[in-house]
């Protein structure tokens, strides 16, 4: 939630409102617009640190709106659920600086308050070393935070499956009974790293555990997804390193008990759309002309803590700290600083960026989706609202031609947009579904209720 989204310096574009974003009306017109064209979900992606390298926030960061300032994307929600009565909302929180009990809290009365159309994208934190020093941390190495991560997981489940039963609340006026005791229970639970005791405060909510992304693109990073995400934002690199990643996660779900075919797995799409190829392209090239190397340096800053700018341009990144953000420098393995430095400045951590007309896009990504196994896409965006309008009012309606994009939604929650009306739980087979109570095992269903 900042003036530039995730690239550049795109605030200048005199197409663009992204630098009304402390406007809430700002907020609720965009919410009201995708859900009249049927989005999926609105994914608000967020950070916790600063674009620093060794404490120090480089001049160019803030003078261009790279990742300073922003503010916090929960405080808009609730504004956005008030003007919609579909649209979905994912939102990124942290198992390094949320903690656990609080985090489950949030969650669950954001769930009641839209009907259960909130998501949680869990992050162990990229640019972990400037909002480790905000937050007076200390640095967790990079696989701990997994491990913590895990912990974190488990006790959010109990909390959030394991202490009220579905029928405990009766609100019955005749018995002065809002809730039956026998059918609350504390939770007593003690991890390597979180403890809680007690009786989790939020009766159930539609979904009881939000629906969970997670986007860890290590070889911790994808068990981690593996076991605990239902839905998985793939980087994308190449078709054949992307169909790797597919099966790879597919298999590790597989290998813990999972249906590999159950996790959506989708990557990060930018299009730009002209009514010919040339339109298109001039279009790109015109917001291309708002990135720069000092900007890709400072971005690439945020994520890894490596300052490009200060190392030999014609050699490859060198080994260095390596519980800053693991996937940022490997997916730039064997690649020359300068040879980073260009692609950042001509994509910033996009995922995969496809230029040309609505039917040119859609041909490239069907042939994509079709060559990877990916089952969908994250559109990111570059201006509002130019771009959203180019994919709304374009690309949309040659997917729907195609059968390849969503008619209305008559599903309830977020999770039935993924698992299928009258699925608004997690399934049977999701570690977190042993810790329910008062459903039998195979109650994934509201009809089991």
């Amino acid at each position: 939630m900042n003036p530039n989204g995730i690239t550049g310096a795109t605030w200048q574009h005199p197409g663009n409102t992204g630098s009304d974003y402390l406007d809430l009306e700002y907020w609720m017109r965009l919410a009201r617009r995708l859900e009249e064209a049927n989005a999926d979900f609105l994914f608000f992606a967020d950070s916790y640190g600063n674009p620093a390298v060794d404490g120090v926030i480089p001049d160019e960061s803030i003078r261009m709106a790279n990742h300073i300032p922003g503010a916090d994307p929960f405080a808009v929600i609730p504004a956005i659920f008030a003007v919609t009565e579909h649209l979905p909302v994912v939102v990124t929180a942290s198992t390094i600086f949320e903690e656990p009990y609080a985090n489950a809290r949030r969650f669950a009365t954001l769930d009641h308050i839209s009907g259960g159309r909130i998501g949680w994208n869990v992050v162990t934190s990229a640019g972990a070393a400037a909002a480790a020093e905000l937050f007076g941390r200390d640095l967790v190495a990079h696989d701990e935070r997994y491990d913590r991560a895990d912990d974190y997981l488990e006790l959010s489940y109990r909390l959030l499956e394991g202490s009220w039963e579905p029928d405990a609340v009766v609100k019955d006026q005749a018995t002065a009974t809002y809730a039956d005791p026998d059918k609350v229970h504390p939770i007593d639970y003690s991890g390597p790293y979180f403890r809680s005791r007690g009786v989790f405060s939020v009766e159930p909510s539609p979904q009881r555990m939000p629906f969970v992304f997670q986007a860890g693109s290590s070889g911790r990073g994808r068990e981690f997804a593996a076991t605990h995400a239902e839905c998985v934002f793939l980087q994308a690199t190449t078709v054949e390193n992307d169909a790797a990643a597919v099966a790879d996660i597919r298999a590790r779900a597989q290998a813990v008990g999972r249906d590999g075919d159950a996790i959506k797995i989708i990557v990060g799409l930018t299009v730009i759309v002209g009514d010919t190829p040339d339109e298109a392209k001039k279009k790109f090239e015109e917001f291309a002309s708002y990135h720069s190397e000092e900007i890709a340096a400072a971005q690439f800053s945020h994520y890894s803590g490596v300052d490009l700018l200060a190392l030999d341009l014609d050699q490859p990144i060198p080994a260095g700290n390596d519980e800053l953000s693991r996937s940022s420098v490997e997916r730039f393995d064997g690649w020359t600083v300068r040879e980073i430095l260009n692609e950042l400045k001509t994509r910033g951590v996009r995922g995969i960026i496809s230029v040309g007309t609505a039917g040119e896009v859609a041909d490239r990504m069907e042939a994509y989706a079709t060559a990877t196994g990916v089952d969908g896409f994250l559109m990111e965006t570059y201006t509002n609202p130019g771009t959203y309008d180019e994919i709304l009012d374009n690309l949309l309606p040659e997917l729907r031609t195609r059968g390849r994009a969503p008619e209305p939604f008559t599903t309830k929650t977020l999770r039935e947009r993924f698992q299928g009306e009258g699925h608004p739980y997690l399934d049977d087979a999701h570690p977190g579904s042993r810790f329910r109570v008062g459903l039998a095992p195979g109650a994934d269903s509201e009809a089991s209720i």
